[in-house]
């Protein structure tokens, strides 16, 4: 899956230095729900990935540029419910990414494979309602606000309100 700029793939070995370089980065993981210390830990997360797919249970993709196969980020659905046709929308950009309309590029994509392939019909994605830019690029998606869940989470030992949006194949 790709456009002029940037492209899908499937995540491999090589990844873990920038899966790592992202889940412990305090501008990514400001508003992400898992962050690693160090190579070691962040191995359970490359682990999550591969046992996500095989399991059936979702898939995530490493973003990569066109030009030059740079790791930009990741991305892709979790909590894949077949029987009620649902998933979970994930995503996340090196900061040096940011502002580039990556994520407003990529995420089409992966909208894209879930429903033409999956047969998806509700993608879900729950953000903190503090993250306004991830809000207004969702926004942009034609995702709509469904809800919000006021203080559902607990995190860094504060209460947090997750906004719920949605984006439906009729």
């Amino acid at each position: 899956m790709k456009t002029s700029r940037i492209y899908l793939r499937k995540f491999n070995v090589s990844d873990l230095e920038n899966v790592f370089k992202g889940l412990s980065h305090p501008d990514v993981i400001k508003y992400y729900g898992i962050s690693f210390k160090n190579l070691e830990a962040t191995k359970e997360q490359m682990t999550w990935f591969a046992d996500l797919e095989r399991n059936e249970k979702g898939i995530w993709w490493a973003v990569c540029s066109v030009d030059n196969d740079q790791f930009l980020g990741a991305g892709g659905l979790n909590d894949l419910c077949k029987d009620k046709k649902k998933a979970e929308l994930g995503f996340w950009l090196l900061p040096e990414n940011w502002k580039q309309g990556i994520m407003t590029e990529a995420i089409p994509l992966i909208i894209k494979y879930a429903f033409e392939n999956l047969g998806l019909k509700r993608i879900e994605g729950f953000v903190e309602t503090e993250n306004i830019n991830c809000k207004k690029a969702i926004e942009k998606l034609n995702f709509r606000l469904e809800e919000t869940l006021i203080d559902c989470e607990e995190k860094n030992g504060k209460k947090i309100s997750l906004d719920v949006y949605t984006l439906t194949n009729s």
